[in-house]
């Protein structure tokens, strides 16, 4: 007569050590390098973090299928080679799809949060997933067939606190111009002068962004061209200094990020050129021929003290050991209470507000001493 019992394994996933370690009725028999997500841990659809807490594999997806398989929306579409050089996350080879068991983690079926292989694997071994768990694609197969549906996964989350965060404004920052009144330049010259007075009202603070931001767009309803030219003209008017600034502070260990009241899909091109890879901005919405169909109207940077929401939201994502904010207008100066220093930048518009409170005031980006000593 057999007594033997089925043994019970469980996964253990470690963010701060970027490990995932394979236990077997109680005995840790395997551990794997991983990479869990560069923004950190959270449970916000969307953004791209990854869940922590008390998790099971609900499916095992692609166990025939050979190394590299292309897997979209869960089903095979061919293979990847390795020799292909691509800046898409592509999920590969094997997926170990993920549902949460706690009320924080919930919504991780959702999120199709995955265990998976990876076009990525230089990249194991430390935070740049965009919120899976990516294993290098042999190690997937071997992990794959040591686990059952409804394996018990533990992700533990960040405990050390460790990097540094440069929040940085756009417009009138790393730009000389403001977004959304190039945008009603483009429509006349009277939605022109509204939208100025408008966006200088709430820089300044004479009235809260709150009231001006939804007024500015029903007045401009820009198209996707219009989005198209503005963001050529943030690359050509790129404020002095900018790109050997972004350079020196990525070369010095900072994860730059940039927070703003304008729109995602205009600065994006800019983030790009200067190699920042996260944009915090409002979202624009467009038919399938480019027109107006509205914003991201609950977006934070639309409301004051929304940049102050993100910044937190970071910080407990990441657990970053200094946080610097940069910018010029009111809504920078706000973020002062959430933030290890905050620098006013008056090199193309000064805010007499921004200036006065500002624990750090500079305007020149090229001949101020290097920033990565001010803010260090």
């Amino acid at each position: 007569m057999n007594n033997s019992q089925p043994h019970t394994t469980r996964l253990e996933i470690s963010m701060d050590r970027q490990t995932l370690d394979v236990f077997v009725d109680g005995i840790c028999k395997r551990s794997f390098s991983v990479s869990t997500s560069e923004k950190g841990m959270g449970f916000t659809e969307g953004s791209l973090r990854t869940p922590t807490g008390r998790f099971v594999i609900s499916e095992k997806i692609g166990g025939d299928q050979p190394i590299y398989t292309k897997f979209v929306a869960r089903e095979p579409v061919g293979t990847w080679n390795p020799e292909e050089i691509t800046g898409d996350d592509l999920i590969l080879t094997r997926i170990l799809r993920l549902d949460g068991l706690d009320e924080e983690n919930a919504n991780t079926m959702d999120r199709y949060v995955y265990i998976h292989g990876t076009n990525r694997e230089d990249l194991i071994g430390r935070p740049a997933s965009h919120g899976c768990i990516r294993l290098a694609n042999e190690d997937m197969i071997e992990l794959f067939d040591l686990v059952t549906p409804m394996s018990e996964v533990q992700v533990m989350p960040l405990t050390k606190k460790r990097g540094r965060i440069l929040f940085i404004d756009c417009d009138s920052t790393l730009s000389s111009i403001e977004g959304i009144d190039e945008l009603a330049r483009l429509s006349d010259p009277a939605i022109f002068a509204e939208v100025v007075n408008l966006t200088n009202a709430a820089m300044n603070g004479e009235v809260p962004l709150n009231d001006v931001f939804k007024k500015r767009m029903d007045i401009i309803k820009p198209s996707k061209s219009m989005v198209d030219k503005v963001s050529q003209c943030y690359l050509e008017t790129m404020v002095p200094g900018v790109e050997s600034m972004i350079s020196r502070v990525i070369e010095a260990g900072w994860l730059p990020v940039i927070i703003s009241g304008g729109f995602a899909p205009i600065i994006k091109p800019l983030a790009d050129h200067l190699g920042i890879r996260h944009v915090e901005a409002v979202p624009l919405n467009f038919n399938e021929l480019g027109e107006y169909c509205g914003y991201g109207e609950d977006y934070p940077t639309t409301r004051n003290l929304g940049k102050n929401e993100i910044i937190r939201d970071w910080k407990k994502a990441l657990l970053p050991e200094r946080v610097v904010m940069i910018g010029d207008g009111i809504s920078d100066l706000e973020t002062k209470p959430d933030v290890d220093l905050m620098v006013g930048f008056g090199g193309v518009v000064q805010r007499g507000k921004v200036k006065e409170g500002a624990d750090i005031w500079i305007e020149d980006f090229n001949t101020q001493e290097d920033l990565t000593d001010l803010i260090k």
